[in-house]
């Protein structure tokens, strides 16, 4: 029998002791959701991207003015109108080379208006700098989006909390109160603040924040509704912790992760908003700059000269996709099913 024992022998471990080390270090939720969200290449591109935007339209301010966004020489409108884009290579497209309407070939238009100076984007219809003006355009709609998804989140989670924590009458009656307000469309929102205030940054603001906390709050109502009855949130009344108290240290940090992710969907949702009111002349009014305003100026020069128009129509687009993008990897990031076996 000893004989038999002795054929066999332990594998895969050279020491008992390695067999109780464990494996895989303890993190914390956010250092689970950070090598979760490392694994998601478009996520982990589109935030370098994104703080690489936000840094740059910071450090634009004292460079980049509104007001010399919007200066233009009325002496020599003709001279610096509408000159196509130049970088000093000779790339194809980027030369300064146009073809002009009733011409065939191509001819570089710096030359021919006796221009010294190279515009990177290229000027717009009055001889503005194109790339200043989308700096500045970039920088109004990332505040407009900001600004009124701060709001939104303000609101809609303080809606949200006391609605699912009250439970009850006031749920329901706070329920209708959303009901009613999602009724209501945007554009109504938005021609009855620009009759009253004027179609300002702030009017833009305004209509989006009142407009769009409802999907937040219901959000935050609905997870309000599940984790009042774990056991945490009980142990934490029968200690005596009051209701605000217990919000605030219990409920939003564990609904935090949906609330990121809510964030990271408004903020695209609210510039494209801007550029939509923009289009239909309720957005921001000229000479300011925004994304939606130089897409809807660029519309009349799209046949000629379409560098106007798709130079902010693409920064838009990366813009948004990589909050969506972002959005995304963060949802997954903190789902603990994404986690490995």
């Amino acid at each position: 029998m000893e004989e038999v024992q002795n054929e066999f022998s332990l594998v895969g471990i050279e020491d008992k002791s390695a067999s109780e080390n464990i494996v895989k270090p303890a993190l914390s939720t956010w250092q689970s959701v950070w090598c979760r969200l490392r694994k998601n290449k478009l996520a982990v591109v589109s935030l370098i991207f994104l703080v690489l935007v936000m840094l740059y339209a910071l450090i634009s301010v004292p460079v980049v003015s509104q007001n010399s966004a919007n200066d233009f020489n009325t002496n020599a409108g003709s001279k610096y109108k509408n000159l196509p884009p130049k970088s000093g290579l000779p790339i194809p497209g980027w030369d300064g080379k146009t073809t002009t309407p009733g011409s065939v070939d191509a001819t570089d238009v710096y030359e021919k208006n006796g221009v010294d100076q190279n515009y990177l984007l290229g000027t717009d219809n009055l001889g503005r700098s194109v790339a200043k003006r989308v700096t500045v355009g970039l920088r109004i709609s990332l505040f407009i989006a900001i600004v009124a998804t701060a709001i939104d989140l303000l609101i809609g989670v303080s809606y949200g909390l006391v609605s699912g924590w009250l439970g009850g009458w006031v749920d329901t009656t706070m329920q209708r109160v959303i009901e009613v307000i999602s009724a209501i469309p945007n554009l109504v929102v938005v021609t009855l603040l620009a009759m009253l205030f004027g179609s300002s940054i702030w009017s833009i603001i305004l209509a989006i924040a009142l407009t769009s906390w409802t999907g937040m709050a219901r959000q935050v109502r609905n997870l309000t509704l599940t984790y009042k009855e774990r056991d945490f949130v009980l142990a934490a009344k029968t200690l005596g912790e009051s209701g605000p108290k217990i919000a605030l240290k219990h409920l939003v940090p564990n609904m935090s992760g949906t609330i990121i992710v809510q964030i990271m969907m408004t903020i695209p949702a609210a510039i494209m908003f801007e550029a939509v009111l923009s289009a239909i002349n309720l957005g921001v009014k000229a000479p300011t700059a925004s994304l939606g305003t130089l897409i809807t100026d660029g519309q009349n020069m799209l046949q000629y000269y379409p560098y106007q128009i798709l130079i902010p129509s693409i920064v838009l687009v990366l813009v948004s996709l990589a909050f969506i993008l972002l959005g995304d990897g963060l949802r997954d990031a903190f789902d603990p099913k994404m986690a490995d076996e």
